[in-house]
C-alpha cells in the first residue's frame, strides 16, 4: 500500500459527475456522460460509499447540482473526493460559500484524498492547498476516458503515469509529425522516449484503431509511463511554431513562479498576419491571483516557451516571424460563464486551452464583453 495508515475508507467519496440526461438509445443501450451512466449504474453497495445520492448527481443543471450538493453533504464524513479539477474547484469553493468556513478541513476534518483526471493538475496545485492545508491531504491522477481506462500514478512522488495493459485495451502510438499518415503508427514495443505520440486504441467494447484525440510521451519503457501532453486538436502551428498544451502548462507555471500569480484558467490562439504586421500569439487569461507585474509574467512566459520550444524560439529569433505575445486579463468567473453559455458547464468538459484559429479566443472575449457592466 502506498499509505498504510490512510483512513480514507472509513469514510465517503464525493464525486462530482456529468450532467448531462440519460437516453435510452434502444434495448438495453444507454447515451450521456460516462459518468452519469457510472453513477445510474453502481451497484447498490458501492453506491454507499460515495456521496451525493443518485438522483442529486444527475441533476442536470450544474449550479443547482451544486447546491444540492452542498445541503447534502456539509454535514457528512467525506473522506475524498474525485472528478476533473476545474469544475470540483468551483463546487468546493460554492461549499465554503454555503458553510461560511475558511477551508475545507473546517467542513470535512478527516479529508485526505483527491482522486483526479482530465486536464493538466499543475495549475490548480497551490489553488487546493489554500482550500485544503493539510499534509496529510494526497493528490493521485488518473487517465480515464469514456473509451477506456488508461493509466494510473503509482508513485505520488512522481506525475509519470504507469500505462495500464490489462484493461482490455490495445495500443498502438502515431508521432504528432505524422499524423497524415496513420501507417507510420506503432505498437507499445515500438515506441521510443522523448517522442510526442497520438494515442490510438483497439478495444474489448468495439472501438477500432481509434484515436481518442490525446497526445502523450513516454517518459520509462520499463515499466511503460507516460505523461499526457496534450490534444491532437488543441496546438497552435499558425506559423510552423507548433505549441503544444504541455508547452503552454510548463511555460504558464514558469511565468506564475515568477511572479507569484496563481492562474484560474487560460486559452490561447494565433493573432493573424495583417499587411506588414506579423504574426503573434494572444492568451486569454483569468487569475485567481494576479501577477506582481503583467509585463515581466508576459516576458517570463515568451522566454519559457522559447526555452521549450526550438520552432516557436526560431520564429521569435528577432521578431521574425513572431512578435511578442499579448496577455489579455479577464475578471473571475469569465470562463465559467463561456462555458456555461456553450452548455459545457460541469461534468467532463474542459476548456479549450490553445486552438489554431481564433474561433474559441474570439468568442470568449465577445462573452465576457457583454457580461461587463460598463
Amino acid at each position: 500500500s502506498l499509505w498504510p495508515d490512510t483512513d480514507v475508507f472509513s469514510g465517503k467519496t464525493l464525486t462530482l459527475g456529468g450532467s448531462r440526461r440519460l437516453e435510452t438509445t434502444g434495448g438495453r443501450a444507454q447515451e450521456g456522460d460516462l459518468s452519469a451512466i457510472l453513477i445510474e449504474n453502481t451497484p447498490w453497495l458501492a453506491g454507499r460509499m460515495r456521496v451525493p445520492k443518485p438522483e442529486t448527481a444527475l441533476i442536470p443543471d450544474f449550479e443547482k447540482k451544486v447546491e444540492a450538493i452542498c445541503r447534502e453533504t456539509v454535514g457528512q464524513n467525506v473522506t475524498a473526493f474525485a472528478g476533473v479539477p476545474s469544475w470540483n474547484l468551483v463546487m468546493l469553493r460554492k461549499v465554503l460559500e454555503f458553510t461560511g468556513k475558511s477551508n475545507l478541513l473546517e467542513v470535512w476534518p478527516r479529508l485526505e484524498l483527491f482522486t483526479h483526471g482530465g486536464m493538466n493538475f499543475k495549475p490548480y496545485r497551490e489553488q487546493y492547498r489554500q482550500l485544503i492545508p493539510s499534509d496529510r491531504m494526497k493528490y493521485m491522477e488518473t487517465y480515464n476516458a469514456s473509451e477506456g481506462f488508461f493509466a494510473i500514478q503509482n508513485d505520488p512522488a512522481s506525475d509519470d503515469l504507469l500505462l495500464m495493459l490489462d484493461y482490455g485495451v490495445y495500443y498502438e502510438f502515431l508521432p504528432v509529425r505524422d499524423l497524415d499518415d496513420p501507417s507510420r503508427a506503432v505498437p507499445l514495443e515500438g515506441v521510443a522516449k522523448g517522442i510526442n505520440y497520438a494515442m490510438i486504441i483497439t478495444t474489448c467494447n468495439g472501438l477500432w484503431r481509434y484515436q481518442i484525440g490525446d497526445t502523450v510521451e513516454f517518459t520509462s519503457l520499463a515499466p511503460y509511463k507516460i505523461r499526457i501532453t496534450g490534444r491532437t486538436r488543441h496546438y497552435i502551428n499558425a506559423f510552423g511554431e507548433e505549441i503544444i498544451v504541455d508547452n503552454a502548462e510548463t511555460a504558464l507555471k514558469a511565468a506564475c513562479d515568477a511572479t507569484g500569480a496563481r492562474i484560474s484558467d487560460y486559452t490561447a490562439g494565433p493573432v493573424y498576419m495583417h499587411g506588414r504586421s506579423k504574426g503573434s500569439h494572444q492568451w486569454v487569461v483569468e487569475f485567481d491571483t494576479p501577477p506582481d507585474d503583467a509585463e515581466r509574467f508576459t516576458d517570463t512566459l515568451d522566454r519559457a516557451l522559447q526555452s521549450v520550444n526550438s520552432d516557436y524560439e526560431a520564429k521569435r529569433f528577432k521578431d521574425t516571424t513572431l512578435m511578442r505575445p499579448t496577455l489579455t486579463v479577464v475578471p473571475p468567473g469569465t470562463f465559467y460563464r463561456w462555458m456555461k453559455s456553450r452548455g459545457k458547464a460541469g461534468g467532463q468538459n474542459k476548456v479549450p486551452r490553445l486552438f489554431n484559429d481564433r474561433t474559441y479566443i474570439d468568442q470568449l472575449i465577445a462573452d465576457e464583453r457583454s457580461n461587463d457592466p460598463k
